[in-house]
């Protein structure tokens, strides 16, 4: 009798392998949304070692981009912050600036200003959150992730008294801000820059030579950086495997040729430099920060000309892209002069760099696996478009 479907389900997944032994096929997750999404790693086991891992996702399928095709650009905004959710402020100007450039919008100096600020207060609470995570994956007991989550709260707190909410911000419009920063609003971002340089030397104390950290991590999910650049990837990921390739520093969007900063680098590729990377990101995040809130001009917040209703760009294409906290971040968009997009397209970090997760886990113990997912630092929302 031929074995029925259900049997076929529900038989162990074990490969033969020359008649010497067997591969175990084992299917980490779905896991649950309160980790870094609904994802599922289908991992191929020589005894403990990883010899095949296959990334799987599509259980948070949103839409995104079709329906970025069937609304008004401007409503379009607060769609962008489901997609890194961490970062919404960085979507939201990611998309903007895409807009921007399609119709050949202006921005005032002082939006460009609160752009920055908002940008790389928004990059220092991620990378603090992600190596927060990463080290509970490691096993801590989450001490590193509350104090992540106690300077991300103050950062939080500032952003909802600026926009109204502390995650879905929908804060950027075409041509700057929705609203201004009031000086309560810079005071209150300089009290919060003023207080983390002690955080991070906190973070590192209790970090950077953990002999716990340091050996699950040194020589670990090493990227090379020849297939880094060939891979597509970018961000901490990338410069972490010592390619100095930052979108601040290339094009210059926005001011950031005003403000004096390094882009950080690693010399391995492993998990331990992923970590050092955006440790040292965070540092430079702050210089930014002290030059903006410093030289920050007087001035209009969003451009008057700048059009909100009966938004109608002539015919024609552009592509918009910032140093988002993981990477890259870009939009295409495609205009037939209607009131919608003809084409929405999103090229977002957390997929493309999730594309070399199975290089980087090969050859590894299957405890280490999780490690080197975490080091990724993805957001479902943003792989599941």
């Amino acid at each position: 009798m031929s074995e029925s479907l259900l049997e076929a389900w529900n038989r162990p997944p074990t490969i033969e392998v020359d008649g010497e032994g067997e591969l175990l096929e084992v299917a980490m997750g779905p896991h649950h949304p309160s980790t870094h999404g609904v994802f599922r790693m289908d991992v191929v086991l020589d005894g403990e070692r990883v010899i095949k891992l296959k990334p799987v996702f599509g259980y948070l399928h949103r839409n995104h981009e079709q329906i970025g095709q069937t609304v008004g650009y401007l409503q379009m905004m607060p769609y962008t912050d489901r997609l890194d959710y961490f970062c919404s402020l960085t979507n939201n100007w990611a998309y903007a600036l895409a807009v921007e450039k399609l119709v050949g919008q202006a921005v005032p100096e002082r939006a460009e200003y609160i752009r920055v600020i908002l940008a790389e207060l928004t990059r220092i609470q991620n990378h603090a959150s992600t190596i927060g995570f990463l080290t509970q994956e490691m096993g801590a007991s989450g001490t590193p992730l509350m104090y992540a989550f106690r300077e991300r709260e103050k950062i939080l707190d500032l952003f909802e008294s600026l926009t109204g909410s502390r995650m879905m911000c929908n804060y950027m419009r075409f041509g700057g801000c929705r609203v201004d920063m009031t000086e309560a609003h810079l005071n209150a971002a300089r009290k919060i820059v003023t207080g983390l340089p002690r955080f991070i030397d906190e973070f590192e104390n209790l970090l950077t030579s953990n002999e716990i950290l340091m050996a699950r991590s040194q020589g670990m999910g090493v990227l090379k950086p020849d297939l880094a650049v060939n891979a597509g990837i970018t961000g901490p990921m990338l410069r972490a495997s010592g390619v100095n390739y930052d979108i601040r520093k290339v094009d210059h969007y926005g001011i950031y040729d005003r403000f004096s900063f390094r882009v950080p680098l690693g010399e391995h590729g492993d998990i331990y430099d992923r970590y050092m990377v955006r440790v040292l990101e965070m540092r430079e995040s702050l210089k930014i920060l002290e030059q903006a809130l410093k030289d920050i001009p007087a001035g209009p917040f969003i451009d008057p000309k700048a059009k909100i209703r009966g938004f109608k760009p002539k015919p024609g294409e552009a592509y918009g892209r910032i140093e988002a906290p993981k990477g890259e971040l870009g939009f295409y968009l495609i205009s037939d002069g209607g009131t919608s997009p003809y084409r929405f397209r999103i090229r977002p970090p957390s997929f493309i760099n999730l594309t070399v997760l199975e290089d980087m886990c090969i050859g590894q113990n299957v405890a280490d696996v999780v490690v080197v997912f975490g080091s990724v630092d993805i957001v479902l929302g943003e792989v599941d478009r």
